[in-house]
């Protein structure tokens, strides 16, 4: 389990770099209150070679200076590795120009995933309003975050989904994965989204498609106020969401999507461990009292949650005492 002592804990992204586990999550003083994190936030990086036991290094990433995209806020994104070898990290910025209501993604580069280098204070791929609600429209925040590269499954390039929020639909129903393609991991882009409005979820977040066990699938996760106003009516509630799909690079349909666990977790991901299995990890999210915990659970058994009843943190909490504050 990842704890870290005195800091909240929660989104977090993986990389494998063949001998250990790089573990990149936000990370916030527990001197802050819980519900005040996000805006007190940098990415803090551990490694493990397991995913049980973490060496914490301390932080990976920070908000930059302004003026800058991200001088406000580092928030969620992923890793991967470049043709010539570079580590990429694209991640979520805010910027205090516009009091953070505007998300934009960004990208970071590193040569042994420890020390990161932005490469621009520009925002490299925002919104295109074609497709999705902007701060300008609506005057609402603009989701543009959480972004999930991947490489082409035919070898053409590399696609960016990102959580989003489609135009001229209500808010509790709006949420969509928007996409877009590069060739160079530089110059993307923007297209229509790769699922489509109205599925039920006023934001999916987080997501991550993989192909897991020869079958394409798709998490994300949406917590129960964020569900839209008709799936809250008929009593279901918010976790971490599972799909499956035809293809890795979309269209997804989140009407067939099913909870994999409780909102007492959330952000699942899933990477392959070194016996080459299949697992699962989440932030614990939500204690019994309802209060915001912060450390990042031990591996699930992809099977034993995929397909099953919804997990709960009380199924993977190890036998430890302490973390945040305590």
């Amino acid at each position: 389990m990842l704890v870290v002592p005195d800091w909240w804990v929660w989104d977090f992204w993986l990389a494998d770099d063949g001998e250990q586990f790089h573990a990149y999550f936000l990370q916030a003083p527990a001197r802050v209150p819980a519900n005040d994190r996000h805006w007190n936030v940098c990415v803090g990086h551990a490694v493990s070679p397991d995913l049980r036991e973490w060496e914490v290094l301390g932080t990976a990433l920070a908000p930059s200076r302004e003026p800058a995209f991200d001088d406000f806020a580092t928030w969620t994104g992923s890793v991967v590795r470049a043709d010539d070898g570079v580590w990429q990290m694209f991640y979520t910025g805010l910027t205090r120009a516009d009091q953070g209501m505007v998300q934009r993604v960004g990208v970071a580069t590193s040569a042994d995933l420890h020390h990161w280098t932005k490469e621009s204070s520009d925002a490299l791929v925002v919104a295109d309003p074609r497709w999705y609600s902007t701060f300008a429209q609506t005057g609402r925040a603009e989701a543009w975050r959480d972004p999930w590269v991947m490489r082409d499954p035919g070898g053409d390039g590399w696609h960016m989904f990102v959580t989003a929020s489609a135009r001229d639909v209500p808010e509790d129903r709006a949420g969509v994965i928007a996409h877009a393609r590069s060739a160079d991991l530089r110059t993307w882009e923007v297209g229509p989204p790769v699922t489509a409005p109205g599925s039920g979820f006023a934001q999916l977040e987080v997501v991550q498609v993989e192909l897991v066990d020869g079958e394409p699938v798709v998490l994300f996760s949406c917590l129960g106020p964020e569900l839209s106003l008709d799936r809250r009516a008929s009593g279901e509630s918010g976790g971490v969401w599972a799909m499956t799909a035809d293809s890795l690079t979309g269209p997804f349909d989140p009407t067939r999507a099913s909870l994999v666990t409780d909102q007492s977790l959330y952000v699942g991901r899933v990477v392959r461990d070194r016996s080459g299995q299949w697992v699962m990890l989440a932030f614990h999210n939500e204690g019994a009292d309802g209060r915001f915990v912060g450390w990042i659970s031990d591996p699930i058994p992809w099977q034993s949650v995929w397909r099953g009843a919804p997990a709960s943190a009380s199924v993977v909490r190890a036998d430890r005492v302490g973390g945040p504050g305590r």
